[in-house]
């Protein structure tokens, strides 16, 4: 008798277990800027270039205050795309040319070859940068099913040609075929159409979805017109002082509505609440005209392609439903190379990186950054670069700096710092951004009075002038610079001789 109750008893919870499922895998939409700086963005203190959309998500998800990257583009992607050190891959020294027979080596996997053996559907809009001297190494030999955007590293915003080493080439694919059709169609607008399409006709009952949405905004364009961007863009920044800071603020304004319909199209396909979303830069941004650009990495130093905090200190955030602890700035360390285990882990459990520690330098962070503990990562290689003679390594709070890039021509402190006053921030847009709506529309989106305690906190400021440790003079032959991080973002005082 005493067995029937038993059975009686348990027979609810046994068949309550067999009728659960396990938890869906999340959608992952990784959305990667090109050449935007720490200060391009609302959610670290600038009042200037209006991202409604990205600040949105940055508010309501985890902002990435010690969140690390390559110096620059293709270094920068290929870490991404294997999770290792660049000088494990051979792409540690500057960019892949669009007539350089080089590419990314084959025997490397990549993050959507990952993600397809755990069900996903892989998709690209946008930049590849990672070779296409044979088509081997182009994205749809790669593990991506669609790609509509470029290979090369730049192109011209409207005719989509790029001129590189006096050399001239039109590049834009569908696929692996050239899209002459989309000749006139600014290219923003190209890879925000391909991301919307490939969301709008995702068939989530044959799997989750990993988009990857490479923009070329904000990086400048060919030399006889760096900036290109619709003149109704532009009048919209009249408030920024300086034409050319404008304009690139113009282009960032598009790439951030370009967030605000991936956002919206999630939501719109019922995707939003089960998916992951990351936005990052590739690198600091190219500030007082390099490379032709207008950036700013406001206050921290130097700019793209330099070992400083500006030139490897990414504006970066995560957003999902699946963090148990959002709306809050994360001082976790994070190198962009720790994603590809972080987001496996995401999608497949712990089992889905059990085996990858020793295949790879990056550390999956996902329940450091679920949970906000302690991230697992302790040290960070920022770079060593054989040919320039120049390295930096983060441990813990401590920063080493050796040698430096363009025989120190751009190791200061550029600006433009810009309008920084958090009252004349508009915190209204970010209510009335598209993607504030969507996640007002799931609860998401903080009261302002919190937006304000976030942006707060994820605005770095630079100690006052002091008389501790000297100036850092890092060149090829001097010794290396020693920085507290911690207590000193901006690298003012060398502690080495300390």
């Amino acid at each position: 008798m005493w067995f029937l109750w038993l059975i009686c008893l348990l027979l609810p919870n046994m068949i309550a277990g067999e009728d659960e499922k396990p938890p869906a895998q999340p959608n992952i939409i990784f959305i990667l800027a090109d050449d935007l700086g720490f200060n391009d963005v609302g959610f670290h203190g600038s009042a200037d270039i209006p991202t409604p959309n990205i600040d949105a998500l940055a508010y309501s998800g985890i902002i990435l205050n010690r969140y690390y990257v390559a110096p620059i583009c293709t270094p920068s992607r290929s870490a991404l795309m294997t999770g290792k050190y660049p000088i494990h891959t051979g792409m540690q020294h500057t960019v892949l040319y669009a007539a350089e027979p080089r590419g990314l080596p084959l025997e490397e996997k990549i993050l959507p070859q990952y993600l397809n053996e755990l069900g996903y559907a892989s998709h690209i809009a946008g930049k590849w940068h990672l070779g296409h001297w044979k088509l081997k190494y182009t994205p749809l030999y790669r593990g991506f099913s669609s790609h509509v955007g470029f290979w090369s590293g730049h192109q011209d915003y409207n005719d989509h040609t790029a001129v590189e080493n006096n050399q001239w080439g039109l590049d834009m694919r569908n696929g692996t075929e050239v899209a002459y059709d989309l000749h006139g169609h600014y290219t923003t607008d190209v890879i925000t159409d391909h991301s919307v399409k490939v969301i709008a006709s995702h068939n989530a009952t044959k799997g989750p979805l990993f988009l990857y949405v490479a923009h070329a905004a904000c990086h400048s364009s060919n030399p006889y017109n760096p900036l290109p961007v619709p003149d109704n863009d532009v009048i919209k920044m009249a408030h920024i002082p300086h034409y050319k800071r404008r304009k690139f603020a113009a282009m960032v304004s598009k790439m951030d509505d370009s967030v605000g319909q991936i956002v919206d199209q999630l939501r719109k396909s019922n995707m939003l609440e089960n998916s992951i979303i990351i936005f990052s830069s590739d690198n600091g941004g190219p500030a007082q005209g390099f490379n032709l650009n207008f950036a700013s990495n406001y206050p921290l130093k130097g700019v793209k392609n330099t070992l400083w905090e500006g030139g490897v200190r990414a504006a970066g955030l995560m957003w999902s439903p699946l963090l148990k602890k959002s709306q809050r700035v994360s001082n976790q360390t994070m190198h962009i190379i720790d994603w590809l285990p972080t987001l496996l882990e995401a999608a497949g459990g712990p089992a889905a990186v059990a085996n990858l520690s020793k295949q790879i330098d990056g550390q999956s962070i996902w329940r450091a950054l679920v949970q906000d503990k302690a991230s697992p990562r302790l040290n960070v290689l920022h770079n060593i670069d054989d040919i320039w003679g120049s390295a930096a390594l983060s441990v813990g709070d401590w920063k080493l700096v050796k040698g430096t890039n363009y025989r120190g021509s751009w190791d200061g402190w550029y600006g433009p710092a810009g309008e920084r006053n958090p009252r004349l921030y508009d915190w209204q847009m970010v209510a009335r951004s598209r993607a504030g709506k969507a996640l007002e529309a799931l609860k998401m989106l903080p009261s302002q009075a919190d937006q304000q305690r976030i942006r707060a906190a994820a605005t770095v400021s630079c100690p006052a002038q002091s008389s501790k440790g000297t100036s850092c003079l890092a060149t090829a032959f001097s010794a290396p610079c020693l920085f507290h991080i911690r207590d000193d973002p901006c690298e003012q005082y060398n502690l080495a001789k300390q």
